[in-house]
């Protein structure tokens, strides 16, 4: 009997999203609703902010962050190479420029000593990322940021749920945004969430991704016909529903089973491969809690074996696995433009990700394991 495909990621929906999705519709009010609110309060307690606006995609949401900081041409924002490219494409949306950084050789998170010696007089912002939820080293990012008179924008795109020093990632630097990717801890399908302490930064932000509009759908639905929206500033349609919302309010009331079931696979996956052969284990620092969104192993010094050939050997095998965070300065649009970045390079032809998410079982998780060892070159 041919063994089922083990899948790399899968995102944990049930009855509770069902019902919240029915409830919006029966509503019949279904964008810019009570749910949105809802969602948006919960993030803002999870995270410690005053303040979360929800958006269309982690995408929409940092352009609007950057661009409301005034943030554009002949301006420069540092940001690591190794991370999926929408962290820098966001920061050419705007018409400034991504410097690369390169990364710390144990947590694969950008480097703060390389940010600083990258700083110019042209540096406006940091981007720096809690690549695959492991938070970066924010305090370090908040000191560079205030000496230099900078911004920081935290990339938590995959963090939602991690703890640094005991806090959220969420509640360091100006604003951090979140993704609600299929493939995050919590998802909405596609969707972005924005926190900050800044109030008048979250206000501009909820009329921003509504076409510059004074009243929100919920203020004037509660107001008289007579009370006339303004419209003081071009802005966009980056709204997120609130059938989309009705999900996300649903997902985070699961959000501390999934980061515990999350956890118990990552700590049997450490302890299995601790001593393999064929790939290392992820470092975590004593002070940090990531989320696991991604669990990201890397080839062993002297290994002749490539991350092409695992990835192929476990695909023969039924198992979905991915290659590691990409460099986004080799890719075309970017190419030439990242400068002495051998971590970065050395990392991302090294590393793979292997199969986690909270309907995972142990057997299939063996499976993995028992690849990687079948596969292990013999000597």
């Amino acid at each position: 009997m041919t063994k089922s495909e083990v899948a790399f990621s899968r995102p944990s929906l049930g009855i509770e999203e069902e019902q919240a999705v029915l409830d919006a519709l029966r509503s019949g009010w279904i964008v810019g609703g009570r749910y949105l609110q809802e969602l948006e309060r919960q993030f803002a307690a999870r995270c410690g902010t005053t303040d979360a606006v929800g958006m269309s995609s982690w995408t929409t949401a940092a352009f609007l962050v950057l661009q409301s900081w005034g943030i554009g041409p002949g301006d420069e924002v540092i940001v690591p190479s190794l991370t999926f490219i929408a962290s820098v494409n966001v920061i050419r949306h705007v018409g400034a420029t991504p410097v690369f950084a390169d990364i710390d050789p144990k947590t694969w998170n950008i480097s703060p000593e390389d940010v600083e010696r990258r700083i110019t007089p042209r540096t406006r912002a940091l981007l720096p990322v809690d690549q695959i939820g492991m938070p970066c080293d924010l305090p370090a990012f908040a000191a560079i940021a205030a000496k230099h008179g900078l911004r920081l924008l935290d990339d938590a795109a995959c963090a939602f749920g991690s703890t640094l020093h005991g806090k959220p990632v969420g509640s360091w630097g100006d604003a951090a945004v979140f993704s609600l990717h299929a493939r995050k801890i919590i998802t909405t399908g596609e969707g972005g969430m924005v926190v900050t302490n800044d109030r008048a930064l979250a206000e501009r932000l909820r009329r921003q991704r509504h076409q510059g509009m004074s009243l929100s759908d919920f203020a004037r639905h509660g107001a008289r016909p007579s009370a006339f929206e303004s419209y003081d500033e071009i802005g966009y349609n980056f709204r997120i529903t609130d059938v989309q919302a009705a999900i996300g309010v649903a997902q985070v009331s699961k959000l501390d089973a999934i980061l515990s079931q999350r956890k118990i696979l990552a700590d049997r996956y450490t302890a299995a491969l601790r001593h393999s052969a064929l790939v290392a284990p992820p470092f975590v620092p004593s002070d940090a809690q990531p989320n696991w969104q991604s669990y990201q192993v890397m080839l062993r010094d002297g290994v002749q074996t490539s991350q092409k050939d695992v990835l192929d050997a476990l695909f023969e095998r039924g198992i979905q696995a991915r290659r590691g965070v990409m460099p986004s300065h080799l890719e075309k649009p970017y190419a030439g433009t990242g400068r002495d970045l051998p971590v970065t390079e050395r990392v991302a032809a090294r590393t793979v990700q292997l199969p986690l998410h909270p309907s995972l079982t142990f057997d299939e998780q063996d499976r993995v394991i028992e690849a990687l060892e079948e596969i292990t070159p013999r000597t």
